[in-house]
């Protein structure tokens, strides 16, 4: 393998160390696997270190990779042997012989909230008390810990979850997290962050106004028919070869059916798929599928050799230029690019009714001379994060808590959460073994409302009412037991029961909204990981997550992955059998994920990938991380955003990613 596809592939732009170098090479050569193969594997690597990429390719890091490589190799030789010797007696090491809630010791007091000892499917616990305080390796500890000093015969029935906690060793207290408030990465550094004022403000600082049309998403889930999904997935290439033709100015003579042989050049738009049927998208599989009114729905073999650079993934809506000669493949020759919806925009009146509204209006407040001129109004502050809210081992939902005191200390005037809350995909929820706390009225009748209302709500309650003027917005998650609509765009669930201030608003999966004059674009659904486990590249220039979040912008979805990921291949979960819930499509509403109209000026893409804030066509794109990995703490964002200079009455661009201040900070 040439070094200079190493060189292209790791360190574009600077040199490899020759004895880097070797070991790649020492790598390939063991595995028999192609340099971008290792890259591949190499970025897998790099994300589960939380370090990036370029900055990591040391000797001693790449020896390290090789060594896990090897042993992953020697682990998957070795299953099929432990697989036939557990077969022989598949059941016995999993009967127990009593419920493990008579050796839990009820009464041997609470947990961080008193009220996590062990809820459905028994009886919930009477002897618990409310008491965030307790330390967790003390005698009053959770049952859940008490649980993994026991012996094997007393661990939960359900999929053996207090074994597997077990074997996870004794995980840190979160009070004892390192670095907490750390700043791990600023964008725009040079703007002040905002000053905290000597009172809270009286009232909110921003007005929401929705631009999505949430009713549209409450359409009845799991009812999907064949020939609407094929529609919908048909009028997608339709509507993208329409706006292709305007933005480039071409005659319709000019499309043709990329299947068809011929050796006149023509333009061809269509999805990107793959002729296997398993596993990841490869040169050797990359097909166009073309839409029914322009390619009967055939699908081609793409040759893209003379692109100099590329990068695609399945779903991926393209415009190409070539031809077809030998009826065999279609020979790409340029890729046209998509046009990009219009930046966000507000009249001059607008922008100066928003930052009035932005001013102290204290009537205690000095009044401003007015030789002197009017002060600028103080810059705004918001928060964002997505859960999980609390790690595998507990349901205290300490993260969230210390959110909130953040939030509370720094007189945020936005908090925007994004799911899941109540996560389907948590050891303990999904095994139902946790308790409810002892006081309330009637615990034979709760329900996971009753679990929000008791875990999650007090910690927004207490922010809204220490701090008036805060407005906090919550967004479903397809992983939320919440949620009655379980599939992808998703409905905002009801707040009944639930126990909510006035000040907390909920809203659809995705959601687009005006925070006063910004366009903020929210989507829990996690589409950056879905494009890193699909993307195929060559050359590809710029990072690999500014790239990610540029596909969501060209191709203005907010999940544009078809098919979505298999469940095998994302992040494994806390539950017995480890697969994540996955993307939950329905097709037949695929429509309600574009972008309509504008931009946004703010996206926010939670994902597994290490947390960042990037500018991507002028879009500030940010991945607050999650604020609890399953083993520890995890990150939120902050920003502070400075009103904007108004120049005139008419329409002025926002220009966001110029005045907002961007921090990923530990929590």
């Amino acid at each position: 393998m040439a070094d200079a596809e190493l060189q292209q592939l790791f360190a574009a732009g600077k040199a490899i160390e020759p004895d880097v170098a070797a070991e790649l090479q020492s790598i390939i050569r063991l595995h028999s696997i192609s340099a971008e193969d290792l890259f591949y594997k190499w970025e897998s690597y790099c994300i589960k270190l939380d370090v990036d990429a370029g900055d990591a390719l040391t000797l001693d890091n790449v020896r390290n990779l090789k060594k896990n490589m090897l042993d992953a190799l020697a682990t998957a030789a070795t299953a099929p042997l432990a697989g036939s010797a557990s077969a022989v007696k598949p059941k016995a090491d999993r009967r127990v012989a009593s419920t493990p809630r008579a050796a839990s010791g009820r009464g041997a007091g609470g947990d961080m909230y008193g009220m996590l000892d062990g809820l459905m499917p028994s009886t919930p616990a009477s002897g618990s008390k409310l008491n965030r305080r307790v330390a967790p390796g003390s005698a009053g500890g959770s049952a859940l810990r008490r649980r993994m000093e026991t012996s094997k015969i007393s661990s939960s029935p359900v999929g053996g979850m207090s074994e597997q906690l077990a074997d996870m060793g004794g995980l840190p207290s979160f009070n004892d997290r390192p670095n907490p408030g750390e700043v791990l990465e600023v964008l725009n550094g040079q703007l002040a962050s905002a000053t905290p004022p000597a009172a809270p403000y009286p009232e909110p600082r921003v007005k929401l106004t929705a631009a999505s049309d949430q009713k549209k998403m409450a359409y009845k889930p799991l009812a999907m028919k064949l020939s609407e999904a094929s529609e919908i997935l048909d009028d997608r290439i339709d509507d993208v070869a329409t706006l292709v033709q305007q933005h480039h100015k071409l005659d319709d003579d000019v499309f043709g059916n990329a299947a068809r042989q011929g050796t006149t050049e023509i333009v061809a738009v269509g999805r990107v798929a793959s002729d296997a049927a398993e596993g990841r998208l490869n040169a050797a599989s990359l097909v166009l599928e073309t839409s029914r009114r322009t390619g009967m729905g055939f699908r081609v073999p793409l040759n893209l050799e003379a692109l100099p650079a590329w990068s695609v993934f399945p779903g991926q809506i393209l415009a190409l230029r070539g031809s077809n000669a030998t009826g065999n493949e279609f020979v790409v020759q340029e890729l046209l690019p998509l046009p990009l919806l219009p930046n966000a925009a507000s009249t001059g009146e607008a922008l100066a009714a928003h930052e009035e509204r932005m001013r102290v209006r204290d009537p205690d407040a000095m009044t401003v001379d007015e030789e002197e001129g009017t002060p600028p109004a103080p810059p705004l502050t918001l928060f964002f994060a997505a859960g999980p809210y609390t790690a595998d081992d507990n349901l205290d939902f300490a993260p969230l808590h210390a959110l909130c005191e953040q939030a509370a200390d720094t007189h945020a005037d936005v908090l925007v959460l994004a799911g899941p809350f109540l996560d389907a995909d948590h050891p303990l929820i999904a095994a139902g073994d946790f308790d409810l706390p002892a006081d309330l009225p009637d615990a034979d009748a709760a329900t996971m409302a009753t679990v929000f209302r008791h875990l999650v709500a007090p910690a927004l309650t207490r922010l809204a009412t220490t701090r008036p003027h805060v407005t906090v917005v919550l967004v479903p998650s397809v992983r939320d037991v919440l949620a009655k609509h379980v599939s992808w765009p998703q409905e905002a669930f009801s707040r009944q029961s639930l126990g909510l201030h006035k000040a907390v608003r909920i809203v659809s999966n995705p959601m687009t909204l005006s925070v006063n004059e910004v366009v903020l674009a929210v989507s829990s659904q996690d589409a950056l990981w879905a494009l890193y486990a699909e993307e195929l590249a060559r050359a590809a220039p710029g990072d690999l997550t500014a790239r990610l979040c540029r596909h969501l912008v060209e191709q203005r979805h907010y999940y544009p992955v078809y098919p979505p990921t298999d469940r095998a291949r994302l992040p494994r979960t806390g539950t017995d059998d480890g697969l994540a819930t996955g993307a939950v499509l329905d097709l037949s509403y695929l429509k309600l994920g574009e972008m309509v109209n504008v931009r946004p000026d703010v996206m926010l893409t939670p994902s597994a990938l290490p947390p960042f804030a990037k500018v991507v066509e002028s879009v500030l794109a940010i991945n607050p991380g999650y604020l609890s990995k399953r083993r520890g703490a995890g990150t939120y964002a902050r920003m502070t955003l400075h009103p904007p200079k108004i120049e005139g009455d008419g329409l002025q661009g926002h220009c966001v990613f110029e005045r907002a201040k961007v921090e990923i900070v530990r929590i």
